[in-house]
């Protein structure tokens, strides 16, 4: 009895010491590295459509090609438009030159014209007086009839009328036309311009152009089919701006902030990172998406962060996997 004793006392100091060992492990400061995210890279990414409807006559990009900035990419068919943009450059043409013409004037020959009229109503006009005195004279002595006065005193007076016709005429050259019709000839040509300038826009919106320089992601719709606004022919992703999608655990989202530099490496060449910051915080938590890589897998909230990224050499593709290593905000590049 009296040897178990020793041994009894010696198990009791051991578990002693066990459970202690035990709870300073567990209770133990952590102190955790520098902050390291596992996201995928994003691009800005556009869907492109025509602006009206009308068949494709021809696609002229594939999918992976790199595209710059006002770039042809497809054509609609322009075989209704051209014929109309070309009728609607003719009136237009027509309506400047009347306009040209109110404008300017009457020409020198046109009054020299309207003067020789005239003088020729003022002769017909002496004329035909002196006509009728005759007929007049020889009233009384019956040589000649009452009618044949009265017809004589009509053709007179007519051409005492035909000069102030002409008379009318010369002034009307010599002053120009009137303001109002310069007016409405200008409203009319400015609507005939109108309607050509919608119908050569119609005809530059048959080429999709691209907006900035992009890659290719997808082609969505080939020659022969027909185009619609709400029907995109490709899908491409902007060059440029670039990201890395990551999420970050809500306990450790007091490590990270607006414009914190990182160190963003791929598993293709981990040799050569690249810089990059912070660039967004998303200021909703969410549960962690099936597809965002963390070094634990487990559910818990998360925040939204880009991470934007330098990348002169362009080796970062859409999609690829990425590591981002928050650094001390004095090592931003």
């Amino acid at each position: 009895m009296r040897t178990l004793l020793p041994r009894i006392a010696a198990l009791l100091v051991l578990a002693a010491v066990s459970a202690g060992a035990f709870w300073w492990y567990s209770h133990r400061p952590t102190v955790e590295g520098p902050l390291t995210l596992y996201g995928t890279v994003d691009l800005r990414q556009a869907s492109l459509s025509f602006n009206g409807s009308e068949r494709i006559a021809e696609v002229l990009a594939e999918e992976g090609q790199t595209v710059l900035q006002g770039q042809v990419l497809a054509r609609l068919s322009q075989s209704r438009l051209l014929p109309q943009l070309a009728q609607s450059k003719a009136t237009v043409t027509a309506q400047q030159a009347a306009l040209d013409r109110l404008k300017n004037g009457s020409r020198p020959e046109e009054i020299a014209q309207a003067q020789a009229n005239l003088e020729a109503a003022k002769a017909d006009a002496a004329n035909a007086s002196a006509h009728y005195q005759r007929f007049k004279s020889l009233l009384p002595i019956a040589a000649v009839s009452k009618q044949d006065v009265d017809e004589a005193r009509a053709q007179a007076d007519v051409a005492v009328a035909k000069v102030a016709v002409q008379q009318n005429a010369l002034s009307l050259a010599q002053i120009g036309p009137r303001a109002e019709d310069i007016a409405q000839a200008e409203a009319q040509l400015q609507a005939s311009e109108a309607a050509m300038a919608l119908l050569q826009q119609q005809v530059d919106d048959t080429e999709l152009k691209a907006p900035f320089e992009a890659v290719i992601r997808s082609r969505l719709m080939e020659p022969g089919e027909m185009a619609t606004p709400s029907s995109p022919v490709f899908s491409v992703a902007r060059l440029g701006t670039k990201w890395v999608r990551a999420y970050v655990p809500e306990p450790r989202l007091s490590e990270v902030r607006e414009g914190l530099p990182a160190r963003i490496t791929i598993d293709s060449d981990p040799a050569r990172p690249l810089d990059g910051w912070i660039g967004f915080i998303s200021p909703l938590a969410e549960f962690t998406p099936k597809t965002v890589q963390t070094e634990d897998l487990r559910t818990s909230l998360v925040y939204e962060v880009r991470v934007f990224v330098t990348d002169p050499d362009n080796r970062l593709r859409l999609g690829m996997p990425a590591t981002v290593r928050l650094l001390p905000a004095a090592s931003r590049p």
